[in-house]
């Protein structure tokens, strides 16, 4: 994303303050991996420690920054890590981040259970530890969790994905198509707990139109560890999906619809199918869905090849991770709007959840453009400047 959007993310961030105060090629590309430091200059506020997942998904990356811009612009001296996917890396650099004096953390895991021996030694110092979108697991070293409504967006998924097959109304209402449709599932990886929230909303959603033979998945893989794709591979999905295709798409029929949790992944999909020959001639490319909204699939969408994404706006994220921040080095709680959902395994962890919206072709102007997350230029190019 371009430093103009950083810069545009920042000052949007002063004034929410202020007032608070009161995956591979193919289909799409990924950026480059890679550790990278976001030390600063020096000032009164203290030091943060923002550890975040991989730079493989331009979202990441955004994420990193728009936060880092945040805490800067409150203060503070920000510490900014990329693990690049890798679990050792991530623990070494929290572990750097308490040993250069945070005071407090905001974490991204990549995998929410292998960060005990960091989190009580955060605990141990006395650090606050924020839960950056991802639920840290099985400890009770967790103060708060800024995310969004995970199931729902799972939810939201499925509804695209029904929308786009005709069972559906945008509006909720039932459709005129009647099927079946073949269908295949993808998950997440199972060490990410988003991708449980994501599942189980999308297949609650689906399952009564699953009963009822409306929908079918020909491959019969409906359990989330069957569809589940380690650290949200584009490569992984693209493999799974050719393998899906080799097995149980070689009688002449063909994928009508795509459960697909992430964009990435979504690219993934695509490249298969059309290797397979899917998107030309009489075979119609499936209604394929995704998540983030990244560039290269909004483009995607644009052109009619993806079906739709999700588009969490992860500039409210930075901001209310920001503002968790600030009301905790000010010896405050930061407010929750979700008590009750997120148990990590041992404690239900005080939670601020944001709504999140489907983008399809004929509302990329009004959800992304219009709200300058994404330029008509960059839309048109699928590439951010």
């Amino acid at each position: 994303m371009s430093t103009r959007k950083f810069a545009a993310v920042a000052v949007g961030m002063t004034l929410a303050l202020s007032l608070a105060a009161c995956s591979g090629g193919g289909a799409g590309e990924t950026e480059d991996d890679g550790a990278a430091g976001g030390g600063t200059e020096e000032t009164e506020g203290g030091l943060i420690g923002v550890a975040m997942p991989t730079q493989t998904s331009e979202r990441w990356i955004a994420d990193g920054e728009a936060v880092k811009s945040g805490l800067e612009e409150a203060g503070y001296e920000v510490d900014l890590q990329f693990a690049g996917d890798d679990i050792p890396t991530q623990s070494q650099q929290i572990d750097q981040m308490i040993t250069k004096g945070a005071e407090l953390l905001i974490i991204a895991a990549i995998d929410g259970t292998a960060l005990s021996g960091q989190l009580q030694a955060a605990a141990d110092a006395g650090i606050p530890v924020i839960s950056y979108d991802r639920l840290i697991r099985d400890s009770d070293n967790v103060d708060f969790y800024v995310t969004f409504d995970n199931y729902e967006v799972g939810v939201q998924q499925a509804t695209s994905l029904l929308v786009g097959l005709g069972l559906l109304n945008a509006d909720g209402s039932e459709g005129t198509a009647t099927g079946p449709f073949n269908v295949e599932l993808f998950a997440g990886s199972l060490d990410d707990n988003n991708a449980h929230f994501f599942w189980q909303g999308a297949i609650d959603t689906l399952q009564p139109f699953m009963d009822e033979g409306t929908i079918v998945v020909k491959s019969g893989q409906t359990d989330i560890e069957q569809a589940a794709i380690l650290r949200w591979q584009q490569e992984t999905a693209q493999k799974r999906m050719e393998d899906l295709l080799t097995s149980a798409y070689n009688d002449g029929s063909v994928v009508q619809g795509v459960l697909a949790p992430y964009d990435g992944i979504s690219r993934g999909i695509i490249t298969a199918l059309q290797n397979a020959g899917y998107g030309s001639g009489d075979k119609a490319m499936p209604i394929i869905t995704g998540q983030d909204a990244e560039i290269a699939s909004v483009k995607l969408i644009a052109d009619g090849v993806q079906y739709s994404t999700i588009f969490k706006d992860t500039r409210k994220l930075a901001e209310q991770s920001v503002v968790a921040a600030k009301a905790y080095l000010a010896g405050d709680e930061p407010e929750a709007n979700d008590t009750e959902t997120y148990d990590n395994g041992v404690k239900v962890v005080p939670s601020y959840l944001l709504e999140s919206d489907i983008v399809y072709a004929d509302n990329i102007n009004s959800l992304l453009v219009d709200s300058g997350y994404w330029t008509a230029e960059e839309v048109a190019s699928g590439v951010s400047e």
